[in-house]
């Protein structure tokens, strides 16, 4: 049988070879422990330096939702399944706050409550980053209400009219028109230059779609974008909907 020799030299190569490329790297986080779990929300001690509305990342991956500040524990909304989140597994603070893609780059697209392509589409390319949550603009910083917006709708438009900036509340009962009434109104935008933002909560995931065919067939998606938060969504998501919607809403008023 042959002598096995290795020299110094080659073993001092196949080390140098070994680490080639080789970039060492050091990360500091700031690491919490889950210590109750129950009903999407988990109850988090060991992150005296979070923020709310921060963005925190559970040990599988599940993002949360620091909303509650307390002296010795925070209370996370779960923005996801919690069924794999247990007591005294870690919990990382990211530093991001709660934000979702704004602009022009989002009018077609049919996105959830945190902003993210839901339509097939793929990504969402050219977007800007927004918070959720910002400072509302005082009163007097306002510009007041001169221009009508047509809903296309002879009585509403004739008796109860709607300027842009205004607020306006359709009620009644279920089945009575008044999805059809907010379709309608998206529908006569066409060609006026107005943007329209339709948050869909609670919904069958078919109805959602349904609303989102009729808005393509008539040409109404294109300027138009549709924030789904369906039933079968956890209870976050369909909390958080209506915020993702004025953002998006905000940033055009803010920008044109």
């Amino acid at each position: 049988m042959a002598e096995l020799t290795l020299s110094a030299n080659d073993i001092a190569a196949a080390i140098t070879k070994g680490l080639e490329g080789y970039k060492p790297s050091v990360e500091a986080r700031t690491v919490g422990r889950v210590t109750e779990v129950g009903d999407g929300i988990a109850r988090v001690s060991g992150l005296p330096d979070c923020a709310v509305n921060e963005l925190l990342e559970f040990e599988d991956g599940t993002v949360g939702l620091a909303l509650n500040l307390d002296e010795d524990s925070i209370g996370v909304v779960v923005l996801g399944e919690a069924e794999s989140i247990e007591e005294n597994q870690t919990v990382k603070a990211t530093g991001r706050i709660l934000s979702v893609p704004v602009g022009d780059a989002m009018l077609g697209r049919v996105v959830n409550a945190l902003g993210q392509p839901i339509d097939g589409k793929g990504e969402i390319v050219g977007a800007i980053m927004r918070r959720v949550e910002v400072q509302a603009p005082g009163i007097m910083g306002r510009k007041p209400v001169h221009e009508p917006l047509q809903t296309g709708i002879k009585a509403i438009d004739a008796m109860t009219p709607i300027g842009r900036g205004q607020r306006e509340l359709i009620i009644g009962d279920r089945k009575t028109g008044k999805t059809t009434i907010a379709i309608d109104t998206i529908l006569n935008q066409r060609g006026l230059g107005v943007k329209c933002i339709y948050v869909a909560i609670g919904q069958k995931g078919s109805t959602i779609a349904q609303t989102v065919e009729v808005l393509r067939q008539f040409g109404a998606l294109e300027y138009t974008v549709v924030v789904a938060a369906p039933a079968s969504n956890p209870a976050p998501f369909k909390y958080l909907a209506p915020y993702a919607g004025c953002a998006i809403g905000q940033q055009w008023m803010e920008n044109g």
